[in-house]
């Protein structure tokens, strides 16, 4: 299309003046600078019924156009890794007067849900499954997850993206003067910039069919928190924690064999104590799980995985009012503005992850449109 454009403008304007041409030059790169962007951007459409979030897509979708993005970079190669080099994302959004929506797929052949779980030993102990690669973070015995990152006020990502507040180490290991290992830490660069961080995980919140709703500040200071910038959201209760005694090492909940429909994670209803009756080889589920309350519940999401693809739907509200919203939360209250964000898929990984380079943007499409 830019370079049919190119040449019918080269056409036109030969048969003008030189400012009459300059004109229709300048035109013409305004449309290419037009269509690139539009390549980028992700257009949400009016709907006047609510979304039934069932991970399945309905008819409604067809009104929404599909940005469609494929992400083959990643921050490292882990060692040991097997998971998928590059996936192709499809993402739709609808909106009512209420909320937004977000239909997300990806392709990934291997459906992840055993979380680190428990296995019994032929000797009685019970050991986690673990493979950690060189820093430290596991790739085998993990889950799928995926990423979206918004921006609230951080200077820098409507043109960089997620990268403005991922840090590497430099080659002293240093970040931010504090000596790190690890293959990134995220922050902000400024005290007031902070952005939105949605995060879907396939086990630990896929049974409470919520994303994890998170933010990320300019927290360098591991000794304030583990992980630098990366925080929840306001919490009153619910979330995710290991399914173990510290004191024993082992799982203290339990009374079904680990599988990828019921016990892949243990919800409020299956945490019964651990009768240990089990015999060698039986796994059992590492996490225990309940619905997060307050603002960290945020994002309603309900998944689906068919044919090596998995289908993802998100529902938040536009406008949220929880405590510290408007630092914690982007704010999706004026139709007219643009909306900048970043896009990161895991397989299986704890850390490492596919992403683009390039910045996405959504815009409402007005009413009646």
């Amino acid at each position: 299309m830019v370079g049919q454009l190119s040449v019918f403008f080269d056409v036109l304007a030969a048969g003008y003046s030189r400012a009459a041409t300059r004109c229709v030059l300048v035109l013409a790169g305004v449309l290419t600078a037009w269509s690139a962007g539009a390549a980028d951007t992700l257009v949400s459409v009016r709907v006047k019924e609510p979304i039934k979030l069932d991970g399945v897509a309905e008819s409604v979708w067809l009104k929404a156009t599909p940005l469609t993005v494929v992400l083959d970079q990643r921050v490292y190669q882990p060692r040991g890794e097997s998971g998928i080099t590059s996936t192709s994302v499809s993402v739709q959004s609808l909106y009512d007067d209420e909320h937004v929506y977000f239909f997300i797929q990806w392709d990934d052949p291997t459906r992840s849900l055993a979380f680190m779980p428990w296995e019994k030993q032929p000797d009685g102990r019970w050991q986690r499954l673990m493979s950690p690669d060189q820093f430290g973070y596991e790739n085998t015995y993990h889950e799928d997850k995926l990423s979206l990152y918004w921006n609230i006020n951080t200077q820098g990502f409507d043109t960089q993206g997620c990268a403005i507040a991922c840090h590497m180490a430099d080659s002293r290991g240093y970040v931010a003067d504090v000596e790190q290992s690890q293959p990134g830490r995220k922050f902000t660069a400024r005290e007031d910039e902070t952005l939105d961080a949605w995060v879907w995980r396939a086990v630990r919140t896929g049974k409470t069919v919520q994303a994890d709703d998170q933010y990320v500040d300019a927290t360098i200071d591991p000794a304030a928190n583990l992980r630098w910038g990366l925080k929840g959201d306001f919490v009153t209760g619910g979330g995710y924690q290991e399914n173990m005694a510290e004191a024993t090492q082992q799982p203290v909940m339990g009374d079904r064999v680990w599988d990828a429909v019921q016990a892949y994670a243990l919800g409020p209803q299956q945490q019964v104590p651990l009768v240990d009756t089990f015999s060698s080889g039986d796994r059992l589920a590492s996490v225990l799980v309940s619905p997060f309350t307050g603002s960290r519940g945020d994002i309603s999401a309900q998944s689906n995985w068919k044919d090596g693809k998995w289908l993802l739907e998100l529902k938040r509200k536009r406008v949220t009012a929880g405590h510290n919203a408007k630092v914690q939360d982007v704010q999706f209250s004026e139709l007219s503005q643009t909306y900048y964000f970043g896009l990161a898929v895991f397989d299986n990984a704890q850390m490492s992850h596919l992403y683009s380079p390039d910045v996405f943007r959504m815009k409402f499409a007005p009413l009646g449109q």
